[in-house]
């Protein structure tokens, strides 16, 4: 007994329905890989640890996560008040515990979601090669800064504290400001390695990684300030669940190596 051949649309007709009884068969798929991205905007306190805790974090989720990075604070276009105010993406914010609180009372973070990472502090670099400075004391840090011909400084919290309260602490004010640059939208240890500036301040999570500095030290305890930076989620966050999730991988346990071989103390341990 012979059947009747197929025609064209019959065909088409039985391959669709067998496709669907294969989708229904088979899994679903993977949820966390199809989901929409994480989308965090950091600051340069805490860039060094992130970049290394987030790929473990996006393979051991399976969730991807984009990432804009910008100064806590200051108009600078790519500072992270800059592109929240421009509306781009974002569903967490890290950056200094101030500047966070203070986008809490904008209404640009969700109040109540601030998450303290770690604590940041401050040091200096100079170029590679070249001699380093004693910064040891106080009255050696102030000798380093009068005798240095140029200085170069953040344009965020460890440069804000530099320029408004550490040089009015040391009573050298007048005589180091002019002779000291403010940097916008680049690190200072690159501004240092070029060449550009003699001795550079920022915090020291951010030296480390610099390739063409040595890093000195940090400032003396009697003049130092630690910064603490800190997660928040977006008012506008499309992911809030998955971005809760991501803040707490960041302040776990897990997460302290990472942190501390970065420059930075983990805000849950001691001071």
């Amino acid at each position: 007994m012979t059947f009747p051949t197929l025609t064209r649309r019959a065909a088409l007709l039985l391959a669709a329905f067998a496709l669907a009884g294969c989708g229904s068969l088979g899994g679903k798929p993977d949820a966390a890989a199809s989901a929409a991205p994480i989308h965090v905007m950091t600051s340069g306190g805490f860039t060094a640890a992130y970049n290394e805790l987030t790929p473990a974090y996006e393979k051991s989720s399976g969730r991807k996560v984009q990432t804009a990075y910008g100064a806590s604070m200051g108009a600078a276009s790519d500072s992270i008040p800059s592109r929240l105010a421009r509306g781009e993406p974002a569903d967490i914010v890290i950056l200094a515990r101030p500047a966070l609180d203070a986008l809490v009372a904008e209404g640009k973070v969700q109040p109540g979601s601030q998450v303290d990472l770690v604590r940041s502090s401050i040091g200096f670099a100079v170029r590679s090669g070249t001699p380093k400075p004693d910064i040891s004391t106080v009255d050696a840090l102030k000798r380093t800064l009068l005798a240095a011909p140029s200085i170069a400084y953040s344009a965020s919290a460890s440069g804000t504290y530099y320029e408004t309260e550490l040089l009015k602490k040391l009573g050298i004010e007048d005589q180091v400001k002019p002779k000291s640059r403010r940097i916008l939208s680049e690190r200072v240890g690159t501004v240092v390695a070029r060449g550009d500036a003699a001795l550079g301040l920022q915090q020291v999570s951010e030296l480390l990684p610099i390739q063409g500095i040595d890093y000195i030290g940090p400032l003396p305890a009697e003049v130092q300030r630690v910064t603490v930076f800190s997660a928040g989620i977006a008012t506008g966050a499309k992911e809030p669940e998955a971005a809760r999730q991501l803040i707490r991988y960041f302040a776990s346990t897990q997460a302290a190596p990472a942190i501390t071989k970065s420059g930075l103390e983990p805000a849950g341990a001691k001071p």
